[in-house]
């Protein structure tokens, strides 16, 4: 199924997946992981059940890329790691990426000034017309996932905040469009280069 909703887990959480990020360069076997994990409470979650599913979202969107990425989170500065782990995200989460890539596009491209909530209820109905698999998810969950999306697009930049939402110029890390141009990324690179 091409649209889940486990994105409702955690926005791009920067800090947690620098975290990750550190952690799976060193290729940890399952022990190493729970105790990192659970133990030693490294994301520090405020339950077990919380640092269980945030590891296991974070983990699912880097082993997506490869090592080279997962070290411009750990290390890059600023944007660095904020549009690596967008890329991330963007690859793991097609409703993310389509949602950039078809919805925010055509605003910038309307020249609109701000990313509505209006805009994310009738991307949802454009997805079950063209997914008819796409589960139909109780309010809440649509509630979480817009959230989610939309605070994903505050933390990379394309609005200036959760309250205006307005649309702001963005210049994607030029060491991340590096690794996802050498990667052959496609789909990723479309979908974070929004802006004309």
């Amino acid at each position: 199924m091409k649209y889940s909703a486990d994105i409702t887990a955690g926005s791009l959480k920067i800090a947690e997946s620098r975290i990750i990020a550190g952690l799976i360069l060193e290729n940890p076997n399952d022990e190493k992981w729970k105790k990192e994990i659970i133990e030693n409470n490294i994301l520090k979650a405020r339950s077990k059940a919380t640092a269980i599913r945030l590891g296991r979202l974070i983990r699912k969107r880097l082993e997506l890329m490869k090592p080279e990425l997962w070290k411009l989170i750990r290390d890059g500065v600023g944007s660095v790691a904020v549009h690596a782990t967008l890329a991330a995200a963007v690859k793991h989460s097609p409703l993310l990426g389509d949602f950039l890539d078809q919805v925010v596009r055509e605003q910038y491209r309307i020249f609109n000034t701000v990313l509505s909530y209006r805009l994310w209820e009738e991307y949802l109905e454009d997805c079950h017309r063209r997914e008819s698999e796409m589960p139909v998810w109780e309010e809440t969950t649509v509630r979480r996932l817009r959230s989610s999306i939309f605070h994903i697009i505050a933390q990379a930049g394309y609005i200036e905040d959760m309250k205006t939402k307005k649309l702001q110029k963005i210049h994607i890390a030029s060491q991340v469009i590096s690794y996802l141009e050498k990667e052959n990324e496609q789909y990723v690179l479309r979908c974070i280069q929004v802006e004309p």
